[in-house]
């Protein structure tokens, strides 16, 4: 196992060039230009004690020391673990080590945890894909990037418990391993600890520009005519649209992989209309098959499915009513590229873009059965990771010049490869869950992971307690929730503004209604307000992605990546930026018509509504009416913004380009087709870089 190469995830290939190597009296030491390396490995224990001990007996001690490029120490190992234990019946070890907690440090990323906090320190995480998790699905990316100087990723795909800074020491211990094995990535800024994950894991492609546009979508469109009729509502009110998403039970039963033509009688001439309406399409696929479903037996025969103990293929009932159907081994290279080819041949020659690949956690939890690849219990948190690779690797090889997007709601080392864009699971439509979507989702691009949003106005059936204060929003008009939830067109009002300002703006839910007019006569033109703001942003967010391609940081960002000497935001969950430019707050309290602000120290700071200027390092208090965002902008920013259409099939010139003075800036405008393939070759597209010098 010491010279095994790097789990799934990981898939950098070493390279010494560059590095030295000397022995000292504290170790052997390695250096290269941008990192220290020490290992002291120390004689075994003659008589260990108690502190000693504290790690496995049989185990010497060993610290690792990282330091950056001047040998100033970031990171130090000081023990680890390998305890023998069975786990459902397989022997293996449980696997940990230990980390030394440096003055102020605190933690963040990890994939998503919707508890409501940002900062992991002094906290006990359980890193395991959870669907059923409390406050919401939990997704473990077991990548933590510190205000320190470094990262670790951690590189071992079975249920993982990390306590960051707890007791002063950093702890992560994982239930099934034969080593301890990890990743430091060091670096001066936030964005050098992002340049390293991606060299080490992949860099993440830059979606199609529509997916950069409102994607709508419902649980469920029951008829070709139902999702036609309303997207002609986008375009018969004069609003952006550019995706329309066909949601589960389109088939005849689950695993036939097909379409029911008694509900869409023409799939094809659906995504032709859609087409000529400037969208696209992206339809759920699920990784399931019933036992009666036309594919089982030749999946069963081949052993493509999750097996039991004793090598059957396992149901998911009666786990749970929803869960009926066996799980596709995507850990068999086989088993996904057959997959890929049932979808290809299925549903993509019917016109559809993209794919939504739903259940990837999986939903049938792994625990106890059987992987081609290994035990459940070993690759608790593989699935995302190789059932994207299926899609991803298919569609690049049979669709190579169409850029590739795939909806995902878990995600793994290196997934980002793969094209997806996350979402935050089907979470309650509540204030509650709203409010907690802001940290979980700046905690989730801080793992590395740069798109994400969230099911806007949340999944579940809408329902909450009544409104405490005078709601800001008559719901008369309003389809999409029961009357007695008077709030509710007030909360998708803010769900909304906020999710403008997310890498993915999508809405979906069980509601009988999801469209921007289903929320009330008085709730529409407000959101029509918010959603013509995101597309005049549109430049501004192309150049984004183009940005995130070339470096792997995220560009909806915790205020720590870009304060790191303001201790005041390390710990900040409900403020962010978005981008260079924009300082984004969200108001997430029903009745509230204004917020206090933080704006961070080292800038100054204009409100983008009133262009009222404020020096950083203070809290101001800022009014916040339904129809308004607090929403800043840092002295030293250009914005380019564009002029009004209707999708991002249209070609969207430039109507303004704005510019914040106070300090020089510097902003790299990007366009291409938006489709192709071709800008990973420099081809088709173009840069201009604004600058601003402040006199």
């Amino acid at each position: 196992q010491v010279d095994a190469p790097p789990g799934e995830g990981p898939n950098a290939k070493p390279d010494a060039t560059g590095w030295t190597h000397r022995s000292e009296a504290g170790g052997d030491a390695f250096a290269s230009g941008a990192m220290t390396l020490t290992v002291n490995a120390q004689p075994w224990p003659k008589a260990p004690t108690q502190m000693q001990r504290y790690f496995a007996s049989a185990l010497p001690p060993v610290s690792i020391r990282v330091g950056d490029a001047r040998g100033t120490t970031v990171a130090e190992m000081t023990g680890w673990e390998m305890s023998p234990h069975t786990v459902n019946g397989e022997k293996t070890y449980r696997v940990g080590a230990s980390f030394a907690v440096q003055p102020g440090e605190h933690y963040y990323g990890l994939g998503q945890n919707q508890e409501g906090q940002l900062d992991l320190k002094g906290r006990t995480i359980d890193c395991r894909h959870n669907y059923d998790a409390p406050a919401g699905e939990t997704v473990c990316v077991p990548f933590m990037v510190t205000n320190k100087g470094y990262g670790i990723v951690w590189d071992n795909a079975s249920v993982t418990t990390v306590s960051p800074g707890l007791g002063n020491a950093t702890h992560w211990q994982s239930e099934v391993g034969e080593r301890v094995s990890f990743f430091v990535i060091t670096g001066a800024t936030a964005d050098d600890l992002y340049a390293g994950y991606a060299r080490l894991t992949g860099r993440t492609p830059l979606p199609p520009k529509a997916a950069f546009g409102l994607i709508q979508s419902k649980a469920r469109y029951e008829s070709q005519k139902d999702l036609l009729d309303i997207a002609q509502g986008y375009r018969s009110r004069n609003l952006p649209l550019d995706v329309m998403v066909l949601d589960w039970f389109y088939w005849t039963r689950m695993g036939q992989l097909d379409i029911d033509r008694t509900y869409f009688p023409d799939p094809k001439g659906m995504n032709d209309q859609l087409r000529a309406m400037g969208m696209r399409s992206i339809i759920s696929v699920w990784p399931r098959f019933e036992k009666e479903s036309r594919y089982f037996n030749l999946l069963d025969s081949k052993g493509w499915l999750l097996k039991d103990a004793d090598g059957r293929t396992v149901d998911g009932l009666p786990v749970r009513n929803d869960r009926a159907g066996a799980l596709i081994d995507s850990t068999n290279p086989d088993a996904r590229a057959w997959f890929w080819d049932r979808i290809r041949d299925n549903i993509a020659s019917q016109g559809f873009d993209w794919f939504w690949l739903d259940e990837t956690e999986p939903d049938l939890v792994p625990d106890g059965k059987f992987y081609a690849i290994g035990s459940g219990d070993r690759y608790h948190n593989l699935f995302p990771l190789v059932h994207t690779d299926g899609v991803a690797e298919g569609s690049a090889r049979d669709r190579p010049t169409l850029r590739n997007l795939i909806l995902s709601r878990a995600a793994y080392l290196g997934v980002q490869r793969n094209g997806a864009l996350f979402w935050s699971s089907d979470i309650k439509s509540n204030w509650e869950a709203y409010r907690h979507q802001v940290p979980a989702g700046l905690g989730f691009t801080a793992t590395g992971m740069a798109y994400w949003g969230s099911d806007i106005g949340g999944w579940q059936w809408p329902s909450g307690p009544k409104a405490e204060k005078p709601v800001l929003l008559d719901p008369a008009g309003a389809t999409a929730m029961a009357p007695t939830y008077t709030d509710y067109p007030e909360l998708f009002t803010r769900w909304f503004a906020y999710s403008v300002f997310t890498p993915t703006l999508r809405i979906h839910g069980q509601r009988p209604g999801t469209a921007l007019w289903d929320y009330g006569t008085a709730a529409e033109p407000v959101l029509a307000g918010f959603l013509k703001l995101r597309y005049a942003l549109m430049p501004y967010l192309y150049a984004l992605g183009r940005h995130t391609y070339e470096s792997g940081a995220p560009f909806m960002r915790a205020l720590f990546m870009d304060f790191p000497n303001d201790p005041n935001v390390a710990t900040m969950g409900d403020e962010y930026m978005f981008g260079p430019a924009f300082l984004v707050a969200p108001v997430t309290e029903q009745g509230q018509t204004s917020r206090p602000v933080y704006l961070p120290a080292g800038a100054d700071w204009y409100d983008y509504w009133t262009n009222e200027t404020h020096r950083g390092g203070q809290t101001i208090t800022v009014a916040a009416p339904i129809d308004r965002i607090p929403l800043f902008v840092r002295a030293g920013s250009i914005v380019p913004m564009g002029v009004p259409v209707q999708s991002t099939a249209t070609r969207q010139p430039l109507a303004s380009i704005r510019v914040y003075p106070g300090a020089d800036a510097r902003f790299t405008l990007y366009d291409d087709d938006g489709v192709s393939n071709a800008y990973r070759d420099g081809k088709n597209g173009s840069s201009a870089t604004l600058r601003w010098d402040d006199r």
